[in-house]
């Protein structure tokens, strides 16, 4: 995969990194822990933000000057994350000259039992911004 964006310093401290796909990776560690063996609901909330801005910043990799930044954020927890890795994914559902609709999905062993999902709204600001998209 080509350059990404350098992740914001949560994503660093949540140990995330960025494989083919694009896929976020985010190990279980101290870092990561809420109760005693499962990953805290807003380390799985930051890690769903990351693979939702990311997606869409590589969407905009060829926008010098684009940036985006949440406007609203839907969270969904469907089952504790356990000790191991987590995994995560978005699809940019819409992309607007102003605004981008996003929805993110993280898993651990099996990519078809999602332990959460988000829906997001981003707010896109591009160097020579358009009319209502």
């Amino acid at each position: 995969m080509g350059a990404w964006p350098t992740l914001p310093p949560y994503g660093h401290f949540l140990g995330i990194t960025v494989e083919e796909g694009p896929l976020f990776r985010m190990p279980f560690g101290i870092s990561v822990t809420g109760r005693p063996h499962f990953v805290h609901g807003g380390a799985l909330a930051g890690l769903l933000e990351i693979a939702a801005v990311g997606t869409v910043m590589e969407a905009l990799r060829d926008e010098a000057g684009a940036h985006v930044k949440p406007i609203n954020v839907t969270v969904d927890f469907m089952r504790g994350g356990r000790e191991r890795d987590t995994f995560a994914a978005a699809t940019v559902l819409r992309l607007g000259n102003r605004i981008a609709n996003v929805e993110a999905f993280a898993w651990q062993e099996d990519r078809a039992k999602l332990i959460a999902s988000a829906r997001m709204t981003l707010m896109v600001r591009r160097a020579a911004s358009g009319g209502e998209g």
